[in-house]
Protein backbone atom coordinates (compact mmCIF):
# COMPACT_ATOMS: atom_id res chain seq x y z
CA UNK A 1 0.00 0.00 0.00
CA UNK A 2 0.75 3.32 -0.98
CA UNK A 3 0.23 6.52 1.14
CA UNK A 4 0.37 9.88 -1.81
CA UNK A 5 -0.64 13.42 -1.73
CA UNK A 6 -4.20 13.41 -3.13
CA UNK A 7 -5.14 14.81 -6.65
CA UNK A 8 -8.44 16.96 -7.60
CA UNK A 9 -9.54 14.36 -9.86
CA UNK A 10 -9.85 11.60 -7.17
CA UNK A 11 -12.39 13.34 -5.17
CA UNK A 12 -15.19 12.05 -6.51
CA UNK A 13 -13.38 8.47 -6.00
CA UNK A 14 -13.34 9.94 -2.52
CA UNK A 15 -16.13 10.91 -1.49
CA UNK A 16 -17.24 7.56 -2.70
CA UNK A 17 -15.03 5.94 -0.36
CA UNK A 18 -15.94 8.62 2.69
CA UNK A 19 -19.67 7.62 2.20
CA UNK A 20 -19.37 3.76 3.06
CA UNK A 21 -16.40 4.32 5.43
CA UNK A 22 -18.96 6.85 7.61
CA UNK A 23 -22.34 4.54 7.07
CA UNK A 24 -20.71 1.41 7.91
CA UNK A 25 -18.09 2.54 10.65
CA UNK A 26 -20.15 4.80 11.69
CA UNK A 27 -23.04 2.80 12.79
CA UNK A 28 -23.35 2.43 16.69
CA UNK A 29 -22.56 5.88 17.21
CA UNK A 30 -24.31 8.06 14.91
CA UNK A 31 -27.72 7.60 13.61
CA UNK A 32 -28.45 6.56 9.82
CA UNK A 33 -29.92 10.36 9.66
CA UNK A 34 -26.96 12.03 11.24
CA UNK A 35 -24.48 9.77 9.09
CA UNK A 36 -26.10 10.74 6.35
CA UNK A 37 -26.98 14.37 7.10
CA UNK A 38 -22.98 14.81 7.86
CA UNK A 39 -22.58 13.32 3.97
CA UNK A 40 -24.34 16.26 2.70
CA UNK A 41 -21.29 18.46 3.66
CA UNK A 42 -19.45 17.38 7.00
CA UNK A 43 -18.10 14.22 5.92
CA UNK A 44 -17.07 15.37 2.61
CA UNK A 45 -13.84 16.07 1.07
CA UNK A 46 -12.18 19.36 1.62
CA UNK A 47 -10.71 20.42 -1.50
CA UNK A 48 -8.69 23.48 0.04
CA UNK A 49 -6.62 20.53 1.70
CA UNK A 50 -5.93 18.74 -2.21
CA UNK A 51 -4.96 22.21 -3.77
CA UNK A 52 -2.56 22.79 -0.33
CA UNK A 53 -0.98 19.71 -0.83
CA UNK A 54 -1.66 18.93 2.61
CA UNK A 55 -3.92 15.73 1.73
CA UNK A 56 -3.41 12.06 1.17
CA UNK A 57 -5.31 8.86 0.25
CA UNK A 58 -4.13 5.61 0.98
CA UNK A 59 -4.05 2.88 -2.15
CA UNK A 60 -3.53 -0.51 -2.31
CA UNK A 61 -3.45 -1.11 -6.14
CA UNK A 62 -6.51 0.51 -8.00
CA UNK A 63 -8.47 0.40 -4.88
CA UNK A 64 -8.72 3.70 -2.11
CA UNK A 65 -8.42 2.41 1.29
CA UNK A 66 -8.47 5.69 3.08
CA UNK A 67 -7.58 9.22 3.13
CA UNK A 68 -7.07 12.09 5.59
CA UNK A 69 -4.84 15.42 5.79
CA UNK A 70 -3.53 18.49 8.11
CA UNK A 71 -4.12 21.82 7.50
CA UNK A 72 -2.78 25.15 8.12
CA UNK A 73 -5.87 26.60 7.76
CA UNK A 74 -8.34 27.63 10.59
CA UNK A 75 -11.10 25.35 9.81
CA UNK A 76 -11.36 22.77 12.30
CA UNK A 77 -13.53 20.14 10.66
CA UNK A 78 -15.83 19.12 7.83
CA UNK A 79 -15.56 19.11 4.29
CA UNK A 80 -15.39 22.60 2.10
CA UNK A 81 -19.16 23.23 1.99
CA UNK A 82 -19.80 25.02 5.38
CA UNK A 83 -22.29 23.39 7.78
CA UNK A 84 -26.06 24.75 7.98
CA UNK A 85 -25.68 28.22 9.88
CA UNK A 86 -21.94 28.39 10.56
CA UNK A 87 -20.12 31.46 9.29
CA UNK A 88 -17.39 30.75 6.19
CA UNK A 89 -15.47 33.81 7.43
CA UNK A 90 -12.23 33.46 8.20
CA UNK A 91 -12.13 29.61 8.50
CA UNK A 92 -9.67 29.36 5.23
CA UNK A 93 -6.98 32.01 7.09
CA UNK A 94 -3.72 30.83 7.15
CA UNK A 95 -2.31 30.00 10.92
CA UNK A 96 0.85 30.55 12.29
CA UNK A 97 2.81 27.92 13.49
CA UNK A 98 4.34 30.11 16.31
CA UNK A 99 1.18 30.03 18.10
CA UNK A 100 -1.53 27.62 16.45
CA UNK A 101 -2.40 24.70 16.08
CA UNK A 102 -2.04 22.51 13.04
CA UNK A 103 -5.51 21.00 11.81
CA UNK A 104 -5.94 17.21 11.43
CA UNK A 105 -9.22 16.75 9.37
CA UNK A 106 -11.22 14.40 7.46
CA UNK A 107 -9.65 10.86 8.09
CA UNK A 108 -11.74 8.01 6.63
CA UNK A 109 -10.91 4.37 6.30
CA UNK A 110 -12.46 1.95 3.89
CA UNK A 111 -14.18 -0.39 6.11
CA UNK A 112 -12.64 -3.33 4.50
CA UNK A 113 -9.59 -2.27 5.50
CA UNK A 114 -10.83 -0.96 9.08
CA UNK A 115 -8.41 -1.66 12.06
CA UNK A 116 -5.08 -2.70 10.09
CA UNK A 117 -3.02 0.38 11.09
CA UNK A 118 -3.85 2.42 7.97
CA UNK A 119 -5.54 5.23 9.93
CA UNK A 120 -1.96 5.58 12.25
CA UNK A 121 -0.45 5.59 9.54
CA UNK A 122 -1.93 8.06 7.81
CA UNK A 123 -1.77 10.15 11.40
CA UNK A 124 1.65 10.08 11.49
CA UNK A 125 2.64 11.21 7.82
CA UNK A 126 0.18 13.96 8.47
CA UNK A 127 1.44 15.32 12.32
CA UNK A 128 5.15 14.82 10.46
CA UNK A 129 4.27 17.41 7.55
CA UNK A 130 3.12 19.91 10.29
CA UNK A 131 6.33 19.98 12.19
CA UNK A 132 8.09 20.19 8.65
CA UNK A 133 5.93 23.17 8.44
CA UNK A 134 6.78 24.37 11.83
CA UNK A 135 3.84 23.40 13.70
CA UNK A 136 4.26 21.99 17.40
CA UNK A 137 0.86 21.50 18.42
CA UNK A 138 -2.29 19.52 16.20
CA UNK A 139 -5.61 19.60 16.80
CA UNK A 140 -8.94 18.35 15.71
CA UNK A 141 -12.72 17.99 15.74
CA UNK A 142 -12.86 13.86 15.76
CA UNK A 143 -15.69 11.64 15.05
CA UNK A 144 -16.76 9.88 17.99
CA UNK A 145 -15.72 6.69 16.17
CA UNK A 146 -12.10 8.27 15.94
CA UNK A 147 -11.80 9.07 19.62
CA UNK A 148 -10.32 5.74 20.36
CA UNK A 149 -7.76 5.83 17.80
CA UNK A 150 -6.79 9.46 18.71
CA UNK A 151 -6.50 8.91 22.21
CA UNK A 152 -4.14 5.68 21.39
CA UNK A 153 -1.86 8.12 19.81
CA UNK A 154 -1.71 10.34 22.44
CA UNK A 155 -4.76 13.34 21.78
CA UNK A 156 -6.58 14.64 24.30
CA UNK A 157 -10.04 15.19 24.57
CA UNK A 158 -10.36 19.26 25.13
CA UNK A 159 -14.58 19.54 24.45
CA UNK A 160 -16.91 18.45 22.96
CA UNK A 161 -18.84 20.02 20.27
CA UNK A 162 -22.13 19.97 18.16
CA UNK A 163 -21.95 20.65 14.64
CA UNK A 164 -24.91 21.97 12.98
CA UNK A 165 -25.98 19.73 9.71
CA UNK A 166 -29.21 20.56 8.14
CA UNK A 167 -32.80 19.89 9.12
CA UNK A 168 -31.74 20.97 12.32
CA UNK A 169 -30.13 18.09 13.49
CA UNK A 170 -26.61 17.97 15.24
CA UNK A 171 -23.63 15.78 14.98
CA UNK A 172 -21.34 15.53 18.19
CA UNK A 173 -17.75 15.33 17.88
CA UNK A 174 -14.81 15.67 19.97
CA UNK A 175 -12.01 18.98 20.12
CA UNK A 176 -8.44 17.05 20.64
CA UNK A 177 -5.57 18.32 20.61
CA UNK A 178 -1.89 16.95 21.35
CA UNK A 179 2.25 18.44 21.22
CA UNK A 180 3.59 17.28 18.31
CA UNK A 181 7.69 15.30 19.37
CA UNK A 182 10.19 17.05 17.52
Amino acid sequence: MEIRLAQMHEVPALQTLIARSSRQLGVGFYTPRQIELALLGTFSVDEQLIADGTYYVIVDGERYAGCGGWSKRRKLHGGDRPAEGAPAAGLNDLLDPAVDTARIRAFFIDPDYARRGLGRQLLTTCEMAAQAAGFTRSAMGATLSGVPLYEACGYHVVEELLVPLPENEFLPIVHMEKTLNA
